[in-house]
């Protein structure tokens, strides 16, 4: 291999570092999370007076209204646009940079966890069929619960932590993630229970996905030699065309 090659490839290896955990440690939190996110919608669906949750959602509204400003409204205008197109575009590029740099797997984690969320998240807005808080200040579809933003960006961030493995990632992560629930509330878009409960559905799916592809994306990862699709398969054509001479 290439000296290059051998560099980049430690570069690599030193960025994508995912860590092999026992199964229980994202069994059992996927699972609590999904059930976290199920039994609100559940809540909502029963229709039976208002949940146990909608004084919470009232106040915490009324104080996010409270914050407005020019600047901030910038502010959530970007992540507006960030936490849903934005993600989508970001999934699609880290499955395609997976791909080019021969990790296969790890792009069908990447790709396949945030087409699980997504979908997901759509079915649970059109059987939940909650309504949106007054007022919001951008443009929103049907369905409040759960935050299509919310769970986007969590399943982008916690894919990228997974596959990173470092706990500055983690700290970014949780930070992105916090932010963006602030945002869907400060914009009216959404009650704090729909961000808590995308949170959730997307953490829950994320960790159940890592727990049955980790680990073939490890060996991948260490097996790895930094080189390209395209280069990989253009010295495989030159190995063969000295091999026939």
């Amino acid at each position: 291999m290439p000296p290059s090659c051998r560099g980049y490839d430690e570069w690599m290896i030193r960025v994508l570092r995912p860590r092999q955990r026992p199964a229980w440690q994202l069994v059992t939190p996927g699972v609590l999370l999904l059930c976290a996110f199920a039994v609100p919608g559940i809540l909502l669906m029963a229709g039976q007076g208002e949940p146990a949750f909608n004084g919470v959602d009232v106040t915490w509204q009324a104080y996010a209204f409270s914050l407005h400003s020019p600047f901030w409204d910038g502010v959530n205008v970007v992540l507006n646009w960030a936490g849903y197109a934005g993600m989508l575009v970001f999934h699609v590029v880290l499955a395609i940079s997976l791909l080019i740099w021969q990790r296969p797997m790890a792009a069908v984690f990447a790709a396949s966890s945030g087409i699980a969320v997504l979908a997901l998240t759509q079915l649970a807005k059109a059987v939940v069929g909650r309504d949106r808080p007054e007022g919001a200040k951008v443009l929103t579809d049907t369905g409040s619960y759960p935050s299509g933003h919310v769970s986007t960006t969590t399943a982008f961030l916690m894919v990228l932590a997974i596959l990173i493995g470092r706990s500055w990632m983690a700290l970014l992560a949780v930070s992105g993630i916090i932010a963006m629930m602030i945002s869907r509330t400060y914009l009216s878009a959404h009650w704090l229970s729909d961000v808590l409960g995308g949170a959730c559905l997307a953490a829950g799916i994320v960790l159940l996905m890592w727990w049955r592809l980790r680990d073939i994306c490890i060996k991948e990862n260490e097996r790895a030699d930094g080189r390209t699709i395209w280069a990989a398969k253009a010295s495989q054509r030159r190995q063969a065309t000295e091999q026939a001479k």
